[in-house]
């Protein structure tokens, strides 16, 4: 391992990050001039775009044969996304979950979970099971889109405002979106070869799998720009968009992400046995876990972000202990598994109970 391998991570993610920035507000302009509303731009440009890393990374990963990568990408920023961002984000301010969350998205993302372990169960993903992933996120974008038409006119839309759709278009402004695009997807392309050559040299280097390296370090790294938004929309008060780009982005990397990486792929996926038995069952568990905790007075309080944040460093823990063969880890995982989170899940439905009953003895 040489310092240039540290470099490739860097500078990958990086690229990523930036090529995700200027293609999504190139693309949102270039939307807008064509006369697309900006309800719909947020649904469906903004959405990929916060995906985009996540995309690159994996379509990069499966078409270089790194299979492990690019499931371990996904699994792994789905969990980031719940127990590292949301806690992070809740650790600043309590958030606020809309009903609809509750009520329609996450109840999607469990039932995509569910699918995408289904679909993997015989070990790999194939063209066909690429192709039902993406067919769920095409028909869940129309689905958006045709649910939310009534306010398709309405001119305070937040994305309207965030990337400036409003203004007055400038000369050749077509031509200077069209190039941010383009700019955008090289960097993106070129940030996704970058990372996925260093990730597959360091996990070479340190004698882990891919796997483990896609489940922490990229995924982590592609899921900054969820991290960042979620945290900038909390200290800007929009506690509510905070929580929703996390469900949305979630189902984006299960439909979107992995179905155009099967799609892609000169062979079919290979899905480990160590990612069926332990990282899919922990991404539907905190999948699952969102109902309760959501449903808790329809926010998600500080004492809830630190549990959250408690049990990332303990998936990341088991984690390394698994990676690295230390004796512990069968104990470690005995311990989680059988006492903690059962009685976590306990805790959380007698709390879910609770409010639920208030709220009926209200109503």
């Amino acid at each position: 391992m040489t310092l240039m391998t540290f470099v490739y991570l860097i500078a990958g993610l990086v690229l990523l990050v930036g090529g995700a920035e200027v293609l999504v507000r190139g693309a949102a302009k270039l939307a807008a001039q064509f006369g697309i509303p900006p309800l719909v731009i947020g649904l469906t440009v903004v959405a990929f775009g916060t995906s985009a890393p996540e995309t690159a990374v994996s379509v990069q990963a499966a078409m270089n044969g790194s299979g492990d990568l690019a499931i371990g990408n996904v699994v792994g920023s789905n969990i980031a996304n719940v127990l590292l961002v949301l806690g992070a984000t809740a650790l600043i301010a309590p958030l606020i979950v809309s009903r609809q969350l509750i009520r329609m998205d996450v109840p999607l993302m469990i039932g995509a979970s569910l699918l995408t372990f289904g679909l993997a169960w015989d070990g790999q993903l194939s063209k066909i099971d690429g192709a039902i992933l993406f067919t769920g996120i095409v028909a869940y974008t129309f689905f958006l889109i045709r649910s939310n038409r009534n306010s398709l006119d309405e001119p305070d839309d937040e994305f309207a405002a965030e990337f400036g759709l409003n203004e007055p278009a400038k000369p050749y402004a077509w031509l200077i979106n069209l190039i941010l695009i383009v700019v955008g997807l090289v960097l993106l392309v070129g940030g996704s070869h970058f990372l996925v050559e260093g990730a597959v040299t360091l996990a070479r280097a340190l004698g882990l799998s891919e796997l483990v390296i896609g489940l922490t370090v990229i995924a982590i790294g592609t899921s900054l720009p969820e991290l960042a938004t979620s945290i900038l929309a909390a200290f800007k008060g929009e506690r509510d968009i905070a929580v929703g780009n996390i469900v949305g982005s979630n189902l984006f990397n299960l439909l979107s992400v992995l179905g155009l990486a099967a799609l892609v792929s000169p062979s079919p996926i290979s899905v480990s046995p160590n990612a069926l038995a332990f990282d899919f069952p922990v991404m539907i568990a905190v999948a699952v876990a969102c109902l309760p905790i959501f449903f808790t007075g329809y926010r998600i309080n500080r004492w809830e972000g630190l549990l959250f944040l408690a049990y990332y460093g303990a998936y990341t823990l088991y984690l390394v202990l698994f990676a690295t063969g230390r004796p512990a880890v069968e104990t470690f995982g005995h311990a989680m598994i059988g006492y903690v989170i059962p009685l976590t899940a306990l805790t959380l439905l007698v709390v879910a109970a609770r409010s639920w009953h208030k709220q009926r003895t209200a109503n």
